[in-house]
């Protein structure tokens, strides 16, 4: 010990000058300390002042006997005992049979202690801590969200805090819960100083609803994906977008830490459509699209993800007044529009029906089917293939075909 204490006063000595000795730690006391040297058996702390202590090195040995701190790091530790002039700390109550003489003050001081999950049982598993001691963890009790695959926690190493201690040790029933529930509101804490509306967070879909999607934030905070932000397009179908345990990236709409009321958006997080439509879609320019909605004013369609335009019902009915556009068109039809103008800052298209635009000089007053059939069935060959015909073009040629005749 002599070495290890080479640049500091002797650990007795440490202990008789110790703020900490002096004010009498109770046993599961939380604290914070510092490493200040790793061993092959201890990790000892700087607990505050010149005092110091130390942790068994095996409860942050990895399987493969590493460790991730060193000498400078801090470690949230508990006080268990003091004898000898050592003070003995841990991070959690371990597994071997050692550890039963501190299962009844890990009880008392709400100390986390290492469990072994062995198996399914009715309302809950049996899990045995402190070497072969066997105890009780209810379902409701092993995660903060109701457990929908119970094996997945069979044959695992798990932290756990005693809620209840009975019978001298015999009856014995754990929460993991509550230690996940800390460390959220731990996170969470860290989170309200990072966190601001309008910043761009990855997250985890964890739940899929008919109006949104909820998406889990560091597994600190959740809130919903309403189904108007999912999209730049109308969805249909959230789940055809999205699914659960889906890694996603979103805008922060509002953050309400009071009510503990959370929202984002799915797609301000993606590219606007509507910065680059003048140059994919330019005034003049003609398209294939989907009728997505009928109004009494016109028809939405869209032209591309996440872009609907309007066709005004004046520009329907192909010459004729309609009273709704369902007399000319249905939800789900493919036609062809022409774009007659674009407004990026409101989000506005204005479109033309193309098989409807009326001709200037055009005298048919029937119904736009019927129009467009009888130019189908008289109009010569030339004009099929991509030309429009006058009335009086399509007459003029029928003449001359019945003068050919004579």
């Amino acid at each position: 010990m002599a070495d290890k204490f080479s640049d500091f006063e002797s650990f007795s000595d440490l202990l008789k000058d110790n703020d900490l000795s002096k004010k009498e730690l109770a046993p599961g006391e939380k604290i914070e300390a510092i490493v200040v040297d790793v061993t092959q058996d201890s990790i000892f702390l700087d607990v505050g002042g010149k005092s110091e202590g130390y942790v068994d090195r095996k409860e942050l040995e990895d399987e493969e006997g590493n460790i991730s701190v060193k000498a400078g790091d801090s470690l949230v530790v508990y006080f268990l005992s003091g004898a000898h002039n050592e003070m003995l700390f841990t991070t959690k109550i371990g597994g071997g049979s050692s550890s039963r003489a501190h299962l009844e003050e890990a009880y008392r001081s709400s100390i986390p202690i290492e469990g072994f999950v062995q198996k399914e049982i009715k309302g809950g598993f049996e899990v045995t801590v402190a070497g072969k001691i066997r105890t009780f963890c209810p379902f409701s009790q092993m995660e903060i969200k109701r457990i929908s695959e119970p094996d997945k926690y069979i044959g695992r190493h798990l932290l756990f805090k005693i809620t209840k201690y009975g019978e001298e040790g015999r009856n014995i029933v754990l929460s993991r819960r509550i230690i996940l529930e800390e460390e959220r509101e731990e996170k969470r804490e860290q989170l309200k100083d990072s966190l601001q509306e309008g910043m761009t967070v990855k997250g985890t879909i964890t739940s899929i609803r008919d109006f949104g999607a909820f998406v889990d934030i560091d597994e600190a905070i959740e809130g919903l994906i309403p189904v108007s932000e999912i999209g730049w397009s109308r969805i249909d179908n959230i789940k055809d977008i999205l699914s659960e345990g889906q890694n996603v990236e979103v805008v922060i709409l509002k953050l309400d830490w009071e009510n503990d009321r959370f929202s984002f958006s799915l797609k301000q997080a993606l590219p606007d459509p509507w910065l680059t439509i003048s140059q994919k879609a330019p005034v003049g320019s003609f398209h294939t699209g989907t009728v997505v909605r009928l109004a009494k004013f016109g028809a939405f369609v869209n032209i591309a993800e996440g872009i609907d335009g309007l066709i005004h019902i004046s520009k329907l009915g192909g010459g004729r007044r309609i009273n709704h556009p369902r007399e000319v068109l249905e939800e789900g039809q493919n036609i062809d529009v022409k774009i007659d103008d674009i407004d990026t800052e409101q989000k506005r298209i204005a479109l033309s029906l193309v098989s409807e635009e009326p001709e200037e000089d055009s005298e048919v007053t029937g119904k736009p089917d019927d129009y467009a059939e009888y130019m189908k069935q008289t109009a010569p060959a030339q004009s099929r293939k991509g030309s429009r015909s006058t009335l009086g073009d399509l007459l003029e040629a029928k003449l001359k075909e019945k003068e050919g005749k004579k």
